[in-house]
């Protein structure tokens, strides 16, 4: 399989080395993340214009100094990369081999938002629980704000999480067994892809959505990890809270905004009824989201399941459109925000008639909707020792050229002993 990393791609992220353990800012290129504190040490950035000369844009431990520097200071970086990693002894100067660094939590986050975009997904689980789509879903992105102490790197274990939920039962005599806390059995992926934001917007102001891809640094592979027991008890009235707690697993590299460039595309949806005009995106339906192939597997004692197949162009509500809907408000927005685009549940099929689009393990208790190997091998939710790795692809059709974001991967540990 080629790299996810070539020139076209030029993610960014955060590294620290065995040899150098404070953490630092850097891109991947190929086998290699590439020190960007050392080149900006060395001058390389110095006759960008609008370029900080602190030099200490790239020494920091997250990526918030460089994704709030206007957009064409961002891009000249991107330009004299393009550039100078091509010449003799820059990258083998600067570069540190991929399997030598450990990669942290790449922004400094203080909102984290989650949304509930995908039509099919919407369906499958109002089938799940007998309700309909509620009338406000064609209307608004639906949406609620997460913790940003879930957040996690890619790599780092997830630990079963305790909830209160009513353990089901077969027996009519105990079907009224008082809820418990206790371990979930119920555990769950989510497949997403996270935005990254760059430009803040000062409380008290509204997003224009004409002006909404100002506001996007990047984007990563995002795993919202859910306990579905626990979910399902606490939601009503107020909706999800330690269900989605355990975890939210984000992939090391942010793929920017000026490399999605090549890989924007018209939505696959037709919304209707149209969209309110606060909603409704201003520019070229042919950019009006991004073209990225997504996919989650499954592995149980070393098999590994293709769970899902899909992309972020066949969601409802897209990702500009989420933005606008986010800051709708007056809520303002912070460099370092991260939101969820949502469950990327499509209608995709294989070529044996299965929905390989089914972006989470809820959606396959659906008679309709199982995949015969995993049911052949009794796969159901998510056991202790199993690991979720997802992963992402786009091309730049300008060039031909396909690149991706990395593995977004988190193995599922025990529950904690000594509750109760």
């Amino acid at each position: 399989m080629s790299t996810p990393f070539p020139m076209d791609n030029l993610p960014y992220g955060i590294i620290s080395t065995a040899e150098h353990p404070v953490p630092r800012c850097a891109t991947a290129l190929e086998t290699d993340a590439i020190e960007l504190s050392s080149l900006e040490r060395d001058g390389f950035f110095a006759s960008i214009p609008g370029f900080p000369s602190t030099g200490d844009v790239f020494s920091q431990s997250t990526l918030n100094t460089f994704a709030a520097l206007p957009i064409h200071t961002r891009a000249a970086v991107r330009a004299i990369l393009t550039t100078e990693l091509v010449k003799p002894g820059v990258r083998e100067k600067y570069g540190v081999p991929l399997e030598k660094v450990k990669n942290h939590f790449p922004m400094e986050t203080r909102n984290f938002s989650d949304f509930y975009c995908s039509l099919e997904h919407t369906r499958n689980c109002c089938t799940l629980t007998s309700r309909p789509i509620p009338e406000n879903w064609f209307y608004t992105p639906s949406v609620y704000n997460g913790r940003t102490s879930s957040l996690r790197i890619t790599g780092t274990p997830i630990i079963r999480p305790h909830g209160v939920y009513r353990t089901p039962s077969t027996s009519p005599e105990t079907t009224k067994d008082p809820p418990k806390f206790q371990p979930t059995s119920r555990f769950d992926f989510e497949l997403e892809i996270g935005i990254f934001l760059s430009k803040p917007l000062p409380p008290g102001s509204i997003l224009d959505i004409a002006h909404a891809h100002e506001h996007i640094f990047g984007i990563v592979l995002l795993n919202d990890w859910s306990a579905r027991d626990i979910q399902m008890f606490e939601m009503p009235p107020l909706g999800p809270f330690h269900g989605k707690g355990a975890g939210t697993t984000v992939s090391a590299w942010v793929v920017t905004a000026e490399a999605l460039e090549g890989s924007k595309c018209a939505s696959t949806k037709v919304q209707d009824p149209k969209p309110l005009r606060h909603l409704e995106y201003a520019g070229d339906s042919e950019g009006a989201t991004w073209d990225v192939e997504v996919q989650a597997r499954v592995v149980r004692n070393g098999k590994s399941y293709l769970v899902t197949e899909s992309n972020l162009n066949e969601l409802y509500w897209t990702p500009y459109q989420q933005l606008a809907h986010l800051a709708s408000a007056g809520e303002g927005l912070s460099t370092g925000d991260i939101f969820g685009t949502g469950t990327l549940t499509s209608a995709r099929r294989n070529s044996k008639g299965e929905n390989t689009g089914i972006a989470c393990l809820l959606e396959r208790q659906l008679p309709q909707k199982v995949l015969l190997d995993m049911q052949a091998d009794g796969i159901s939710y998510l056991e202790d020792g199993d690991e979720v790795i997802m992963e992402g692809w786009c091309v730049n059709r300008a060039t031909g050229v396909r690149f991706g974001f990395g593995e977004c991967s988190g193995v599922v540990l025990p529950a904690l002993e000594g509750y109760f």
